[in-house]
């Protein structure tokens, strides 16, 4: 079966991105050229999942930035949304976490990056998260997508891995137990 798999930055308090999906708090950042493993992390999974937010905001860079295959999870988002360029690389579902696994099973995937403050949630309350890569950014936002939401049951997580960076980033990884 196909196992979901989290690599995301939040702001200190708890937000993946703007309630207007834009992310120029993260982008500002000054990584000071250090490796966050988001390299590795993308050679280990077969495609991403996303919603429609951070697919439109992903849009709006310079270049599209996923060689991997995506899929985007839209209730409202239909194939003329999709740039000429991306057709071959991007499609689009309205089908629940659930069936979106079971699908990519179908098709040979082993793991999937889930990404995306409500896609993450929908698939955390789901139970198809195996692990999370959680990078906070060291800046106070305010409001915005919050990446967890409420749940109606504890999620139990352990924790594998902790890292502190110069830019004063801090990333830990969490097995969903």
């Amino acid at each position: 079966m196909v196992t979901g798999h989290v690599y995301i930055a939040i702001s200190l308090d708890g937000f993946v991105a703007r309630e207007n999906h834009q992310l120029d708090w993260l982008l500002k950042q000054d990584t000071k050229g250090e490796d966050y493993g988001f390299n590795p992390f993308m050679d280990s999974v077969d495609g991403l999942i996303m919603g429609r937010g951070s697919f439109q905001s992903l849009l709006k860079f310079d270049e599209w930035p996923y060689k991997k295959p995506v899929m985007v999870m839209s209730e409202t988002l239909c194939q003329r949304d999709i740039p000429q360029q991306l057709t071959d690389k991007v499609r689009l579902t309205k089908s629940s976490p659930e069936d979106v696994i079971h699908a990519l099973n179908k098709e040979g995937w082993s793991r999937a990056y889930i990404d995306g403050g409500k896609i993450v949630q929908s698939f955390m309350k789901a139970g198809l998260i195996h692990d999370l890569t959680i990078t906070t950014v060291p800046i106070l936002i305010g409001t915005g997508i919050p990446l967890f939401g409420p749940i109606e049951q504890d999620i139990d997580l352990q924790l594998l891995d902790t890292k502190s960076f110069k830019s004063g980033m801090v990333q830990s990884q969490y097995l969903v137990k």
